[in-house]
């Protein structure tokens, strides 16, 4: 399948990137909140986009508390469709036979 993509695949990272895809970038707090995941579980699944180049994070500096922003890349949105795409063909594909003709299971009743 060619634009699935392991990387974006897995649940989390999967979530991330979907709500990503809706904004320019999402505070740290913010994106955490609205996915429900722990800090830990959120800074782990950005390392490994922002490692594929999916996700760029940036810690503005100004007064008070620093705050840390994700963003998708152009890369990553491009990635993000691509699988998004992959997987509508997926579900949407004319359906093929379960088993081989003489290989399903017998109806048991």
């Amino acid at each position: 399948m060619s634009g699935f993509d392991e990387v974006i695949h897995a649940p989390h990272r999967l979530r991330i990137t979907a709500r990503l895809a809706q904004v320019d970038s999402m505070e740290f707090g913010a994106l955490r909140d609205d996915l429900q995941v722990a800090d830990s579980v959120l800074s782990k699944q950005l390392k490994v986009l922002t490692d594929a180049g999916y996700v760029t994070l940036d810690k503005p500096t100004g007064k008070g508390r620093v705050k840390t922003w994700a963003r998708l890349t152009p890369a990553g949105r491009r990635a993000f469709a691509g699988h998004v795409a992959a997987l509508q063909e997926l579900v949407s594909a004319d359906p093929s036979p379960a088993a081989p003709s003489g290989r399903t299971r017998p109806d048991r009743r």
